[in-house]
């Protein structure tokens, strides 16, 4: 040794250092080479590799159902993005109606507001032609029970015409957007009379 100090090679080591250091990492239960215990080791293994499987199962099934969600969502998220711009211009389509059925008669006949009023006429039936080309839907009302989820009573009306809980007559229109509501219809509802 001569006064250096330095690491012995595995031939220098006693025999049961050697043989220690080879069974590190060896589980202590496997040290003694028994035969039952290596048969629980190798069930263990099999019951650690069917639960592993079992968790990379349940991982698939959850990211696909991530992605259906994402792309239901992605869907629903086309379908309804004019949402918010349809609401907007629904208040120009009621002007524009307004409008039109302001038009008396008289002016209908006159000749030189034919024009205007055909105008009037076409560009409302273009509105209505392209709220149906993105699914939106005027609500029917009238003559019809009254839906809460569709329509907004403001009033009664006593009325022996027509059974009570019946649309009688439609204040505004009301709109859906494919099969969600955008705008209740503000209706009166028949009761009956007192």
């Amino acid at each position: 040794m001569n006064g250096k100090l330095y690491d012995m090679t595995d031939n220098e080591k006693p025999l049961d250092q050697a043989a220690e250091d080879e069974l590190k990492g060896v589980p202590e239960h496997l040290r003694d080479g028994g035969e039952d215990d290596l048969s629980e080791s190798l069930e263990s293994l099999r019951q650690d590799l069917e639960n592993a499987k079992q968790e990379v199962l349940y991982a698939q099934a959850e990211t696909q159902n991530v992605r259906r969600r994402l792309e239901r969502e992605k869907d629903e998220a086309r379908a309804y993005a004019a949402t918010g711009f349809a609401r907007d211009i629904l208040s120009v389509a009621d002007n524009l109606s307004r409008a039109i059925d302001a038009i008396p008669e008289s002016l209908r006949a006159d000749d030189s507001m034919k024009g205007l009023v055909f105008g009037l006429e076409a560009t409302q039936r273009e509105l209505e032609k392209v709220f149906a080309g993105h699914g939106i839907t005027r609500i029917a009302a009238v003559g019809l029970p009254l839906d809460p989820n569709q329509h907004q009573a403001m009033l009664e009306v006593p009325s022996n015409d027509h059974e009570p809980g019946t649309v009688v007559s439609e204040m505004q229109a009301g709109w859906m957007i494919k099969d969600r509501l955008l705008r209740a219809a503000m209706v009166a509802v028949a009761k009956k009379p007192d």
